[in-house]
C-alpha cells in the first residue's frame, strides 16, 4: 500500500472529517491511502510532501467554509500541485450558488451536499467516476507505447492521432530535439528512413505502421466473432454508440464498426460543456470512453480499424461488406457513420505537416508559444480555439462570415471573449499558404479583396462536412449533398420510394431499404449537436424493434 494513490480530505471540524475519512477508508482502503487534514495550510503541507516523495493523489474532497483558507482557494493552490487530481468541494445547501461558482471558475469537478448518507448513494457513485476519470489521465511511471517520428510528417502525426483518439497512452519522441530517440531508434534496429518508430509495451518495434497493424498489435479488434447479428451498428460517433448501448442492452446481438477511433468527430471535441447531466463539462475522448465501456458491458462487440465498403440486401438479411473482405450479416443496419471535415484542396501538400482536420489534440503541446489559427464557426471550432489558447501564444479564429451568432454556441462565443489571447477575423477565408516541408506562412483574404501573409505552422480547419456515404452508392437514396434521407423525406405526396416493398411508409430514421436505419449527422438536416445524436441512436433502436415485430 505504500505505493497506493492517495484520497486526501480536508475539513476544519474534526468529526465530519473523521466521518468523511471513514467513509472513503470503507470503500476505497484497499486500493487507495485515506490521508486527512483540518486546514487548507495543512493539507497543503500533505500535498508538498506528497509530490517530494514522488506519490499520486486521485482525489481532493475539500469543505467550503474553511477559516484562513476556503475550500475554493485551496483547491486552487492544490491544482498547481496535482492537476491531474479530482476536486470536489463539499458544502452545505446554503452554499449551493459557491459550488456552482467554483465549478465555473475553479475548474472543481463536483460538488457535494452535507450529508452525504447514505455513502452508497450519495457519495460512493461520485467518487467511483471521478477516479475512473482521474484514472484515465493518470500521470503514473510511463510503461506504454513508445513513438519516435518528426515534428512535421503526416505519417507521424497520423500515428500520434490514432493513438490519441483511441486513448491509448503513448510517449512522444521528436527525432530532431529528444535525446532519447536515438536510443529507442538503435535498439529498434531503426534508421531515419523507417519513422515513425512505434515500440510495443511488449519489446516490438514497429516500422512505418499501418493503422491496421498498429489495432492488431495493440489489441483492438478486427474480427467479427458471430455469423450473424441481430444489429450492424455502421460508425463509433455519438449516433452509433447511443444505438449499440440500446441494442445491447436491450437484448439485440450487436456489432458496432468504426474506421478509426471511437467518438468519431465528437470525441476530438477539447470540451462539451452543454452535454446533459454533466455541468462541468467533458472531453469528447472522455464521453466516448463511457459510452464505449458502456457499451461494451452490455455485451456490444465493436470493430476496430474497420473500414465498410458496401452494403448489400441479401432477401430478409442485411449484409455489410468490409474492405478486407469479411462480412457481417443481420437482421438490421443503423447507419451512423457521420461526415468529414471539408478539405483546403489548395494547402493539400501540407496536410499533416501543418494543416489538420478536426481539434488535432495531439499536437496541442507541440504549439506551445506559438501562433494557431482556426478556421470554422461552429461549436467544434469554437472548442478547438478554447482548447489550444491553453497552449498557444495566441488563437486566431477566422470566420467567412461576418459573426459568429447564427452558428455557435452562445456560451462558447463568451468563452472566446472572455480569453485574451484569442481574437476572432471575419469576413476572412484562407486563399494559399506556404513553406519548406511544412506549413509556414498562410495567405488570408478578406471580402474587400485585400491580401495578407501570416506567419504560423498550425492551421485546424472545421469547414463544415461532407457525409461518409460513398459505401452506400445505388443502395440508399440520398440528397444532393450525399446526406442519407429517411422516413418522410422518402415519400413524395404519398408516393414511397422506389423499390419499396412493405405496406407501410418508412418509420422515421428508416431509409429507402427496409431495416437500414440512418442517425446522426449522416442524416438529411439532422441537428449537428452530440445529444441529438445520442438521442437518434437511441430512437433507432426502437425502430429496430418495431421492424423486427413486423417482420
Amino acid at each position: 500500500m505504500a505505493d497506493a494513490p492517495v484520497l486526501l480530505t480536508v475539513d476544519d471540524d474534526a468529526g465530519v472529517s473523521r466521518a468523511i475519512a471513514r467513509d472513503l477508508r470503507q470503500r476505497y482502503g484497499q486500493e487507495y491511502r485515506v490521508r486527512r487534514a483540518e486546514s487548507g495550510a495543512d493539507a497543503l503541507e500533505v500535498l508538498d510532501e506528497l509530490k517530494l516523495r514522488g506519490e499520486r493523489v486521485g482525489l481532493l474532497l475539500v469543505d467550503q467554509r474553511m477559516p484562513a483558507m476556503s475550500g475554493v482557494e485551496f483547491l486552487e493552490r492544490a491544482r498547481e500541485r496535482y492537476p491531474n487530481a479530482r476536486r470536489v468541494l463539499l458544502t452545505a445547501y446554503a452554499d449551493t450558488e459557491a459550488a456552482i461558482a467554483a465549478i465555473n471558475e475553479a475548474d472543481v469537478d463536483y460538488y457535494l451536499l452535507k450529508p452525504w448518507d447514505p455513502p452508497e448513494e450519495k457519495l460512493y457513485p461520485v467518487v467511483d467516476d471521478l477516479l475512473s476519470d482521474w484514472h484515465a489521465t493518470d500521470p503514473a511511471p510511463f510503461t506504454g507505447v513508445q513513438v519516435v517520428g518528426h515534428r512535421w510528417s503526416a505519417r507521424s502525426h497520423e500515428v500520434r492521432d490514432f493513438l490519441t483518439r483511441n486513448q491509448v497512452p503513448f510517449r512522444w519522441y521528436d527525432v530532431e530535439t529528444d535525446p532519447e530517440a536515438e536510443a529507442l531508434m538503435h535498439a529498434g534496429g531503426n534508421t531515419s528512413q523507417g519513422l515513425p518508430l512505434v515500440a510495443t509495451t511488449d519489446g516490438r518495434a514497429l516500422e512505418r505502421p499501418s493503422l491496421a497493424e498498429l489495432a492488431a498489435v495493440l489489441g483492438l479488434s478486427s474480427t467479427p466473432t458471430q455469423p450473424f447479428y441481430d444489429l450492424v451498428v455502421v460508425g463509433g460517433g455519438p449516433a452509433g454508440l447511443g444505438a449499440a448501448v440500446y441494442g445491447a442492452s436491450e437484448g439485440l446481438r450487436t456489432i458496432l464498426v468504426e474506421r478509426q477511433a471511437i467518438g468519431g468527430q465528437a470525441g476530438q471535441s477539447a470540451r462539451i460543456e452543454n452535454y446533459l447531466g454533466f455541468p462541468a463539462g467533458l472531453s469528447g475522448a472522455d464521453l466516448a470512453r463511457r459510452a464505449a465501456t458502456q457499451a461494451r458491458r452490455f455485451g456490444t462487440e465493436v470493430l476496430s480499424v474497420s473500414e465498410v465498403e458496401r452494403l448489400q440486401v441479401c432477401g430478409p438479411a442485411r449484409v455489410v461488406r468490409m474492405a478486407n473482405g469479411q462480412e457481417l450479416t443481420a437482421h438490421a443496419v443503423v447507419v451512423s457513420t457521420g461526415v468529414a471535415y471539408r478539405r483546403l484542396e489548395h494547402l493539400e501538400r501540407f496536410a499533416g505537416r501543418g494543416v489538420y482536420y478536426g481539434a488535432s489534440t495531439s499536437e496541442g503541446i507541440s504549439c506551445q508559444g506559438d501562433d494557431v489559427y482556426v478556421v470554422g464557426a461552429g461549436n467544434s471550432a469554437g472548442q478547438a480555439a478554447v482548447f489550444f489558447s491553453r497552449f498557444a501564444r495566441h488563437v486566431t479564429l477566422l470566420v467567412r462570415s461576418d459573426g459568429l451568432e447564427r452558428t455557435m454556441s452562445h456560451y462558447l462565443i463568451e468563452q472566446l471573449a472572455e480569453r485574451p489571447n484569442i481574437s476572432v477575423r471575419t469576413n476572412a477565408s484562407v486563399i494559399g499558404g506556404s513553406g519548406d516541408g511544412h506549413l509556414e506562412r498562410i495567405t488570408v483574404r478578406d471580402d474587400a479583396g485585400h491580401e495578407e501573409e501570416l506567419s504560423t505552422s498550425w492551421l485546424f480547419v472545421f469547414i463544415g462536412g461532407e457525409p461518409c456515404t460513398s459505401w452506400l452508392d445505388g443502395v440508399v437514396a440520398r440528397d444532393r449533398g450525399g446526406f442519407i434521407l429517411t422516413g418522410p423525406d422518402l415519400t413524395v405526396r404519398g408516393t414511397r420510394p422506389q423499390g419499396w416493398d412493405l405496406a407501410r411508409d418508412p418509420y422515421y430514421l428508416e431509409t429507402s431499404v427496409p431495416g437500414v436505419f440512418a442517425a446522426g449527422d449522416v442524416r438529411h438536416e439532422s441537428v449537428k449537436r452530440v445529444a441529438s445524436a445520442v438521442g437518434e441512436g437511441a430512437m433507432a433502436v426502437t425502430l429496430v424493434h418495431r421492424y423486427l415485430e413486423g417482420r
